[in-house]
């Protein structure tokens, strides 16, 4: 049978005429293959990577990140401008988060968005100033809460009447006005998977539309409290503004029956712009989903006759996924019969759901090229598979691969840049890999790698004399 007409093969995956070509919108734009097949990202040969930092690899283009970070600042600048309002852009730290990243962002004149007592620290650490901080989460902890009352955080998004009154107590402690937004259910929700919806009743997010409007008027009577805006999140990986749009006509709404009770000058539209990981991922640009946003909350505000209000989002997965590749040698490799008569390699590879979880958590698609050369072989239907102990350790579930893969080559995953890191976790007593910059014909480590020591020293049976020094890669 045909591997096109399978139920083994997903639709959108069709054999391409060779397996080496790397897709513009998904591999970072300085990717490409020189005279001997190999990649270089950013100036790096891929064998440099391999040689200086080992594998697996987090791999991430500074120049990318801080231009993706700029196009999101300027199309939402000028969307706002059209309207005579100003816009302020939040980079959602969740996605990918070190203190180089938090510099890379706010030189391009972003704010930061953190949600845990960690990443305020990353993100102050990284010189973002406090006021140009967001800080979110649906349990905030009474220590997290204070901190950032303590550093003058410039907005605490509230997620609850009980986070209400807790930090109007620690603000009052301070003798502190802060600044907050009441999270919203608008029951718009983006088509995408389950885990990745956040606007609809029945999770965890947030006040529905009536509860809202009750928590607005507790937070107007407490003076250590000061009722900023709304604040919306309707889900991820969004290729277009339409579910924006409908979310915008119920948070107007709600926004200009408070109005009564005094100003409001923000509205926080979110996040969950959706990036390309596959040839088939086709979102509209940036600067078409801004202008969509700010025209919906326009023509809302203008219906109900009120002026509108400055408008924030939280772009984090389009600012670093395009911009991360991991880098993994290939280990075994072997054909097995899948099923109707079709037979399918799998590629095992020296990482897996340690560094890349999102495949596992949610059937995420990711692609894969061979990077350490290129291949005249008829392209193979393929499974790149982790080294953990599960059969879910599934990196790229179905791509076409050379038909000669061997161990020890070279394979890379681009658009890992936005959540594989964060998820990123120790299984089977896997380090995690370094995560490395390039730029320029330049690389450096900006966050270390984990040795086996690290791992075992965190063991009190452990005893420190039997530590041995086992570094993943160059540090330096």
């Amino acid at each position: 049978m045909s591997a096109s007409h399978s139920a083994l093969v997903p639709e959108w995956l069709t054999a391409p005429a060779e397996a080496n070509e790397l897709v513009a919108p998904v591999w970072p734009s300085s990717a490409h293959r020189v005279d001997d097949g190999s990649v270089e990202i950013g100036g790096v040969s891929v064998f440099d990577l391999r040689d200086r930092f080992g594998t697996p690899l987090y791999v991430l283009d500074e120049n990318e990140v801080r231009a993706h970070a700029r196009r999101a600042r300027e199309a939402f600048e000028a969307a706002a401008a059209r309207h005579g309002i100003r816009a302020r852009v939040y980079y959602a730290g969740k996605a990918f988060l070190s203190t180089e990243v938090v510099r890379w962002v706010v030189d391009e004149g972003l704010a930061v968005d953190v949600c845990t007592r960690g990443e305020l620290e990353v993100a102050l650490a990284g010189g973002a100033e406090p006021a140009r901080l967001g800080f979110h989460g649906n349990n905030k902890s009474v220590g997290e809460l204070e901190r950032a009352v303590e550093v003058g955080v410039g907005s605490v998004v509230v997620d609850s009447p009980i986070e209400i009154e807790r930090l109007a107590a620690l603000a009052d402690r301070r003798g502190a006005v802060q600044s907050v937004l009441v999270r919203v259910r608008t029951g718009v929700h983006a088509e995408t998977h389950a885990f990745l919806a956040t606007a609809h009743e029945d999770q965890k997010f947030g006040f529905s539309l009536e509860g809202a409007a009750d928590a607005v008027a507790r937070i107007r009577e407490l003076p250590s409290l000061r009722f900023v805006g709304l604040h919306a999140h309707i889900g991820s990986q969004i290729f277009d503004s339409s579910g924006f749009r409908e979310s915008a006509a119920r948070l107007v709404d709600l926004h200009a029956d408070l109005l009564a009770g005094g100003e409001i000058p923000l509205l926080n539209v979110g996040g969950g712009f959706g990036i390309s990981y596959t040839s088939v991922d086709d979102p509209k640009p940036l600067e078409a989903i801004a202008d969509g946003i700010l025209d919906a909350i326009a023509d809302e505000c203008a219906v109900r006759g009120i002026p509108m209000p400055d408008v924030a989002c939280e772009p984090g997965r389009i600012i670093v996924g395009q911009a991360g590749v991991t880098l993994y040698e290939v280990g075994t490799v072997k054909t097995v019969t899948a099923g109707e008569n079709l037979d399918r390699t799998y590629v095992s590879v020296d990482g897996g759901m340690s560094d890349n979880a999102r495949p596992a958590l949610y059937g995420a698609d990711f692609s894969a090229r061979i990077v350490s050369r290129s291949s005249p072989e008829t392209p193979v239907l393929s499974r790149v598979v982790g080294r953990h102990c599960e059969s879910g350790d599934i990196v790229v579930d179905a791509e076409y691969l050379p038909g000669d893969v061997t161990p020890g080559d070279l394979l890379a995953v681009p658009a890992t840049g936005a959540y594989c890191f964060s998820l990123a976790s120790n299984y089977n007593y896997t380090p995690r890999p370094p995560v490395v910059a390039v730029r320029d014909g330049a690389a450096r480590v900006i966050v270390r790698g984990e040795s086996i020591d690290d791992l075992l020293s965190r063991d009190v049976g452990v005893p420190a004399s039997t530590l041995i020094d086992t570094p993943h890669g160059d540090t330096e």
